[in-house]
């Protein structure tokens, strides 16, 4: 596998993002065994887990972070808000969102299918950066506490070392 990367995302005034954790992108964690995601997700604690497909709109969740693992086919994802990043992913890969950071999906093809969670089960919210969100967006996303355990590695990796 190759080495966690990390992205950060200002606010840019519609969808807040998380100024003061990074995304994380795994590539290919579980590029030989996909089926493998949600089960270790819930065993790390990142559970009320689901399968399906991520929306094709900016949206992000003030009031927990989210990990995405792609359980087959391949996407372009746009993170960070109209002006963030663009992402590609694809089987096995798994990106975690912290609390606040806006996605959507450009493009994908037909196989894609993503497994998400959220530490301690937490059922998320869906914002999509309207005004009148804030400030209260804002203050979910800071008192979002930080996850107790790695959703791919458990209680070491470099989400704890990374998100202190």
């Amino acid at each position: 596998m190759e080495k966690t990367k990390f992205i950060h995302f200002k606010d840019d005034g519609m969808i807040p993002n998380n100024e003061s954790l990074g995304v994380a992108i795994y590539p290919g964690a579980f590029k030989d065994n996909p089926e493998k995601i949600e089960e270790t997700f819930n065993k790390n604690g990142w559970t009320n887990s689901w399968t399906n497909d991520v929306f094709d709109y900016h949206h992000y969740h003030s009031n927990t972070h989210e990990a995405l693992g792609v359980r087959s086919g391949s996407a372009v994802l746009l993170l960070g808000g109209e002006e963030g990043q663009k992402v590609e992913v694809q089987t096995g890969d798994v990106a975690v969102l912290p609390a606040g950071t806006g996605h959507k999906k450009i493009t994908a093809s037909d196989d894609f299918q993503i497994v998400g969670a959220y530490p301690g089960g937490v059922s998320p919210n869906k914002k999509v950066g309207d005004v009148d969100e804030r400030p209260y967006v804002l203050e979910d996303i800071q008192n979002t506490p930080l996850p107790q355990t790695d959703p791919v590695y458990g209680n070491e990796g470099p989400l704890l070392d990374e998100w202190k």
